[in-house]
């Protein structure tokens, strides 16, 4: 590898564990992206100076969560292996495994403890309170991206790079707006004369 290869695929291994992801799994995504061939687990595992075995756990869990796919190639008996190359492509995939398994459990765990807070009376209302506080931005923020991971890829760019102009849009009092969130906040009714904008399909 070259040094600025080497330099990204290092840094992403480091990256992988800040996020709970292991290391040489996110190693071995890292230098399938930058790849310009398919490469076989030999190759991977030699580049990387991992063992075999580490290389095909790494590769089984990256085609699980959709962002590495095997290649067969006419001639060659060997199984190889490359990384989804578009930047969007591998954001959406990896926000959308993301979500079924960290933000869909926690969702279903903060239920069941309001729940049982709920079985609590009196004693335990400030624990539902923040508990709740908890549900409803757990859920605007799953519903955000459920809005925008069906926009197509020129839209969600022009949704990025219009982040510094999207919060002063919706900003509330400036400067001096009170910090913090409140349940209420996560649902603004439609005037009855607007109408909710249809979700666009993926292109």
């Amino acid at each position: 590898m070259t040094p600025a290869a080497q330099k990204f695929v290092l840094h992403w291994g480091e990256m992988g564990q800040a996020w709970g992801i292991n290391r040489t799994m996110a190693q071995v995504h890292a230098l399938l992206f930058i790849a310009p061939t398919a490469l076989d687990a030999e190759e991977i595992s030699s580049l990387l100076d991992v063992s075999r075995s580490n290389v095909s756990t790494s590769l089984r869990e990256l085609i699980t969560w959709g962002v590495v796919r095997r290649v067969h190639i006419i001639g060659d008996r060997r199984d190889r292996f490359e990384a989804l190359k578009d930047v969007m492509d591998t954001f959406r995939v990896i926000m959308a495994e993301r979500r079924r398994r960290e933000m869909d459990p926690t969702i279903s765990l903060l239920e069941h403890c309001i729940e049982e807070a709920e079985a609590g009376g009196d004693a335990e209302a400030y624990t539902r309170e923040q508990l709740n506080k908890m549900l409803a931005f757990t859920k605007m923020v799953t519903d955000w991206y459920g809005h925008i991971e069906n926009l197509p890829t020129p839209a969600m760019l022009r949704l990025f790079r219009g982040g510094t102009i999207i919060a002063k849009l919706f900003s509330k009092g400036g400067k001096g707006a009170k910090p913090g969130f409140a349940p209420e906040d996560s649902v603004e009714p439609l005037d009855e004369e607007e109408e909710a904008p249809p979700t666009p399909s993926r292109k």
